[in-house]
Parts: C-alpha cells; structure tokens; sequence
C-alpha cells in the first residue's frame, strides 16, 4: 500500500527521538500487512486492514505511543496504546509482529479490536432535601424531573451537590427547577437538536 503524506508529515513533525520509533512501528505494520492502509484519526497515524483500524501511534514530548487492536485493552492511564511509554526503538515491544498479526486476525473475523474495560458501578446519589422541596413546589418541575433518564437526573445531583457555597447551591437549585419545568436537561445547550 501506499504510504500517506498525512502520516510521513506526522513522523517528521514529531521529537527528534520519535521518529526513528514512529518510523520503526510504520515499517513493522507494513512488513506484517502489506496489505494495511495508513490514514489519520484524532490527529494520529492509523493503520487499518478492510476498514478496520488495527493500529495507531502517537509522538508526545517525552515519549510515543503505540496502541495494537489485538483484543487487549488499551490504555491503562501510564501511556497511551498500549505498548507502554516509547522512549527509544528498544521499548518497543519484541512481539510487535505476532500482535499486529491477532489484530489483523480480529480485523477480518469483524471482532471488537480491543476490550472494553469495565465500568466502576457508581455510588448512587440521594435526593437532597432542599432540591426535593424546591422541585415540590413546582409540580411541572418535579414531574418532568422524574421523567428524565437516571443520568440526566445524576448529573442535576451531582451539579448540586458539588456547590461549596450555600449561595451557589441555592443558585444551582433554582436554575434545575427552572430547567427541569422546560424539560432541558443540564446541559442542553450542547445537545445536538
């Protein structure tokens, strides 16, 4: 396949000890799938086979990152992919080729490219008292408030809650009646219509 200039102009654009890795993994995934096309998404290289992405990688100031969709999370909070904090060619991982081949398996198989991490259950948040009084006083409020999905409601309650001054509180509650008799969630004005 051809190479992008989108993805050459990245790797030049990138630290000076980035691009020999940069360099490295765009040379591995084409020696492993020659028939994988390189494309930008979110401002990075990727790497895909039929569609579907099989790689990516990205340069930051003190480290790349090179993320596989072989079926292992990606991520993790140290760095992102999931091949670690790139330092130099030597961290890169021994079986880059054998994981660029799962993630090719699971390409043409049409399965997931990596696994979801669960979610941690959040703690539910109770109904204070002043918001279920002021909510009470405006049936229009209070019902349509009931109405909306249990995150819209969280999100009201979280928002609430979080005031540190009683002034803000107050100010909060007030705008969630309001809101909530019109049937706008919190944060409406950024819904797509």
């Amino acid at each position: 396949m051809p190479q992008d200039e989108r993805v050459s102009a990245y790797i030049e654009a990138a630290q000076p000890f980035a691009q020999p890795i940069l360099n490295q993994v765009r040379a591995a995934v084409h020696a492993a799938l020659p028939d994988a096309a390189e494309t930008m998404k979110w401002s990075m290289p990727f790497f895909t086979l039929n569609g579907r992405d099989v790689a990516m990688m990205a340069a930051f100031k003190a480290h790349a990152g090179v993320g596989i969709f072989d079926g292992g999370a990606m991520g993790g909070g140290e760095a992102m992919g999931n091949c670690g904090k790139l330092a130099s060619v030597d961290d890169l991982p021994a079986d880059l080729a054998a994981r660029l081949q799962a993630a090719a398996v699971l390409a043409a198989q049409g399965k997931p490219m990596r696994a979801a991490a669960p979610r941690p259950a959040r703690a539910d948040i109770a109904m204070p008292d002043d918001l279920a009084a002021a909510l009470a006083a405006h049936s229009a409020a209070e019902a349509q408030f009931a109405a909306f999905p249990p995150g819209a409601r969280r999100e009201y309650l979280e928002w609430v809650t979080s005031a540190k001054q009683p002034a803000t509180r107050a100010r909060r509650i007030e705008t969630t009646v309001a809101q909530a008799a019109e049937g706008k969630r919190l944060n409406w004005k950024y819904e797509k219509c």
